[in-house]
């Protein structure tokens, strides 16, 4: 199989063998893939070796089957996000989370466009937090762990914004009656969720506590190496 000019992006590169480098990519119609940039460690590398990086929007041609095909075809397309301090560290953490929870050769066309998304504003919004929120909820859903928000999961009542909830995974929300040890939050979080609307302060944190539970979950109890990049800050 051949493809060519594949908008795509480069979640994740690494060395391999003496000149050539390991790539997770993310392309629109095919989803997440693994390949091998041939002789890109060259002195003189057939392909520009600038390019070989994460968050730099690119065009993508490959050949092969399997798990690993070979990287043929590389090109800019467009500008690069200006992704700076706590944007840049919010971004790293995009791609770790789409790194581990994305199936590979998956097309998730509007995720991907929801990637693009994000990255632009991360790099244009002071407001960090709520983009990532966003990503999060719209990465779970595609890949069949949406989140209900609008209504209670035993009851089907609609979610009361002023009432206290918890969240159990892969169940939805009940309201809080006083167990020991859970992560609760406002009805108003789950609604903004479920809005797509910008929540209060309050909310927002609430959310994210949320959000890494969730995730959490999804990787078995498992972790993210950018969530230490991002202890102490708002996002």
């Amino acid at each position: 199989m051949r493809i060519e000019e594949q908008p795509g992006w480069i979640l994740h590169a690494r060395p391999y063998r003496e000149t050539s480098a390991l790539l997770e990519a993310w392309s629109r119609e095919h989803g997440r893939i693994g390949l091998v940039a041939r002789g890109v460690r060259k002195e003189k590398p057939r392909q520009p070796r600038a390019l070989l990086q994460p968050l730099v929007p690119l065009s993508l041609g490959w050949s092969g089957q399997g798990e690993l095909v070979t990287l043929t075809g590389l090109e800019a397309r467009g500008q690069p996000p200006r992704l700076v301090g706590e944007a840049l560290v919010c971004a790293i953490y995009v791609n770790e989370l789409a790194m581990r929870l994305l199936p590979r050769h998956d097309a998730l066309p509007e995720l991907f466009d929801a990637y693009e998304n994000t990255l632009a504003r991360l790099a244009t919004s002071p407001a960090r937090a709520w983009p990532l929120r966003r990503f999060e909820r719209d990465l779970l859903a595609e890949t069949g762990y949406g989140l209900v928000c609008d209504s209670e999961a035993d009851s089907g009542e609609a979610i009361d914004p002023a009432r206290e909830y918890i969240y159990i995974p892969e169940h939805g929300a009940v309201p809080y009656a006083l167990q020991p040890n859970v992560l609760r939050l406002r009805g108003s979080a789950l609604l903004a969720l479920a809005d797509d609307r910008m929540p209060d302060a309050e909310d927002l944190t609430s959310l994210r506590r949320l959000m890494r539970a969730l995730i959490a979950h999804q990787l078995g109890g498992g972790s993210l190496r950018s969530w230490s990049m991002l202890a102490g800050s708002s996002p």
